[in-house]
């Protein structure tokens, strides 16, 4: 992948192209971020540049990832006691050259897998002892790209840690994960950390070809762009966002005076709980923001409010007198709250549930 492919993250690029010019690479980073900012992006960037500078003929090979020096790891399920990576790297292929910005759920949908636990096995960290213990093929460098490194079991944690602290000669590794949580910390020491933020919304405005709906999109997407993509591509997901959300918080003003509406609250809940974990915690992420509109409106700032709800004679007026400062807290808390939980696969069913039953409680508190 060359930079210029690369959404924004113009000062990191720069950082690393600067890395290597000086021959300041460290023989360990991690690139922290989720994958929607770049991560594996600037990954794959940086390897093609160390191959070019080694041998400029090369660069096509790493750009079709079939360069034999530059390697991967990442997570899959067991099969017959086989957690090998490199018996998916076909399928890992295809899905990054279409899209180097996947995510995990789209690895797991992609290998029609999502209800499998994928990880990175110590068989796994034993196969790249090995792989890197031959000659480069080339007579070069040789690179290692760990994509989701948080999803080591400890036993492969520790065997890729043995690898950190006596690498082969000229080998470059970069591991990638959404955050520092699930690393350890004995590999965290061992690690040039390059933290990657969301991606200014700026930078996706500029790249969404749709420059209609680019502003609405931009601030759903939260500066990832594969969310910004898949919404550009499909503007599905948004209306989909947009129709549950009037729903819930329909049924939330009727079940004060019909405590029977709760029904339809479980009902919505265990609709969204069949979504996998990201689209799930994106739908909150704009559960927030659209709360956070509609308080905007309440109050009177209207040219701040991008985005307003109509789908189904929705009285967008009317429903954000009811958000002030009074409730707005209390709303924001809960669905972050809600987010953590999946998060860390918890039950989305129960935890939708309840949020959804809570909100009733909140969206009558009075303003004064």
């Amino acid at each position: 992948m060359k930079w210029e492919q690369i959404i924004g993250q113009q000062s990191i690029t720069n950082l690393l192209q600067d890395s290597i010019r000086n021959s300041r690479v460290g023989h360990a980073q991690l690139f922290v971020g989720e994958e929607g900012f770049g991560v594996l992006p600037l990954a794959l960037a940086m390897a093609r540049e160390i191959f070019e500078k080694e041998n400029p003929a090369s660069v096509h090979k790493v750009e079709n990832l079939n360069h034999l020096d530059l390697h991967f790891s990442f997570p899959v399920f067991s099969e017959k006691n086989v957690s090998l990576s490199k018996r998916f790297f076909d399928n890992f292929r295809e899905m990054i050259l279409d899209n180097p910005y996947s995510s995990f759920d789209d690895w797991t949908s992609f290998l029609e897998s999502e209800n499998k636990q994928f990880f990175i096995s110590a068989d796994e960290a034993e196969d790249i002892g090995q792989r890197f213990n031959l000659k480069s093929f080339e007579g070069g460098s040789k690179i290692l790209i760990v994509w989701r490194a948080d999803k080591m079991n400890d036993a492969a944690a520790n065997k890729i840690l043995k690898f950190l602290e006596e690498p082969p000669k000229n080998t470059y590794i970069i591991l990638c994960a959404p955050s520092t949580n699930d690393i350890l910390p004995t590999i965290l020491s061992r690690c040039q950390i390059v933290n990657v933020p969301r991606i200014n919304d700026e930078d996706i405005l500029e790249n969404l070809p749709d420059k209609e709906s680019a502003k609405e999109i931009a601030y759903q997407a939260q500066g990832n762009w594969n969310l910004a993509r898949t919404f550009s591509e499909n503007n599905v997901a948004v209306s989909e966002f947009e129709s549950l959300f009037i729903q819930w918080v329909r049924n939330a003003f009727q079940a004060k005076k019909k405590p029977e509406v709760l029904r339809e609250i479980v009902k919505w809940a265990r609709q969204i709980s069949e979504w996998n974990r990201e689209k799930q915690m994106k739908f909150l992420s704009y559960c927030i923001e659209i709360f956070r509109l509609a308080m905007l409106q309440n109050y009177g700032t209207d040219d701040l409010v991008y985005k307003k709800l109509n789908e189904g004679n929705f009285n967008w007026t009317a429903f954000s007198k009811f958000i002030h400062g009074a409730n707005i807290v209390s709303i924001v808390e809960e669905i972050t709250q809600a987010s953590y939980h999946i998060s860390r696969n918890a039950n989305s069913k129960i935890v939708l549930t309840d949020m959804g039953i809570k909100l009733t409680r909140y969206i009558h508190k009075s303003a004064s």
